[in-house]
């Protein structure tokens, strides 16, 4: 059953909330989306040139087994050329302006939920947050601007887009005093804080890779020497691998880059860049077998389903209702 339908049917007897509530409660889930350190399933999934040494990789298949995807053969890029590359282009980039915090955070990302009926065109979200991170704004089904308070989260590990510029430019350059400072921050470590979840072990390597490209995907307000050094931090970090021609959910092909945490893994999680910018795109999940949950005789995902994601926009806008 859809996780969507099944949600739905299980709270049929409660009321709608109202749009002052969804604005807020919207914007909030579209940021814990991003989140990949908690258990897989502890948050339900909405369903993240001249390049050398490439060279095509053929991935071993279990065609027979039910339930397992046979895979097809991929490009497999050499990691440190690429993101050697990447770190170049993104040090050449303008300086951007720091946004006032009155000033509100725009995005609109397109979603494709591994469930989705085929031919789905998925679900585009847009969303206003202010800089500060006091109010979030979105359009309701009554086709109105509806703006609502954010209360302060103590236990959430997610930061208001001022807390995150902060962050970044508190971080340092030198791609392993970074790559040290990333995988070793109790923020990204301690935090969230879920009530009867169970503390995920990340192991450092991962830790860096993820918190990275967490901040990678606020490009608004990235200065470019700290994200050149990013760029060169992921060089650093093992089994880091690069893929070409990764989708996004728009259809947007470019550099699928991934942790290897080998193994035989039951899914492949990609953030993809584009080719040329290595601006993030977005991301994709494909199952390479069937996934149980809770023990259930059906699986909740098949061998072969993806769940993808586009960052369609993102920047600094004046006021909510205002787009790129």
């Amino acid at each position: 059953m859809d996780d969507l339908r099944l949600l739905r049917e299980m709270r049929a007897e409660v009321p709608e909330p109202g749009a002052e509530w969804l604005v807020s409660a919207r914007a909030r889930l579209l940021r814990r989306v991003r989140t990949w350190h908690l258990p897989r399933f502890g948050r339900r999934l909405l369903l993240a040139g001249a390049l050398g040494g490439a060279a095509s990789v053929v991935i071993a298949t279990r065609p027979n087994e039910p339930g397992v995807v046979a895979r097809s053969p991929v490009v497999r890029l050499d990691s440190a050329t690429v993101l050697r590359q990447a770190a170049e282009v993104a040090e050449s980039r303008p300086r951007p302006a720091v946004p006032r915090p009155d000033q509100w955070h725009y995005t609109r990302t397109l979603d494709k939920q591994a469930n989705d009926d085929p031919g789905s065109p998925g679900t585009t979200w847009e969303g206003w947050m202010r800089y500060d991170g006091k109010q979030a704004a979105g359009y309701g089904e009554d086709g109105r601007m509806h703006v609502s308070d954010v209360p302060p989260d103590p236990g959430d590990d997610d930061l208001s887009p001022q807390q995150y510029d902060a962050k970044l430019r508190r971080l340092p350059t030198d791609p392993d005093d970074l790559l040290a400072h990333v995988s070793g921050d109790r923020h990204w470590i301690d935090l969230p804080v879920e009530e009867g979840v169970k503390k995920n072990v990340e192991p450092p390597d991962a830790r860096a890779f993820r918190v990275i490209f967490l901040y990678l995907e606020r490009h608004v307000v990235m200065p470019p020497k700290l994200e050149g050094a990013m760029f060169r931090a992921l060089m650093k970090i093992p089994r880091v691998v690069v893929e070409k021609d990764v989708a996004d959910a728009a259809g947007r092909r470019g550099l699928g880059i991934r942790f290897d945490r080998g193994g035989d893994p039951g899914a492949l999680h990609y953030h993809i860049l584009d080719s040329r910018t290595y601006r993030y795109l977005g991301s994709r999940m494909v199952w390479l077998r069937d996934e149980y949950i809770h023990g259930d005789s059906r699986p909740a995902f098949r061998a072969g389903s993806v769940w993808a994601t586009a960052l369609l926009a993102s920047g600094i806008v004046d006021r909510p209702g205002r787009r790129l």
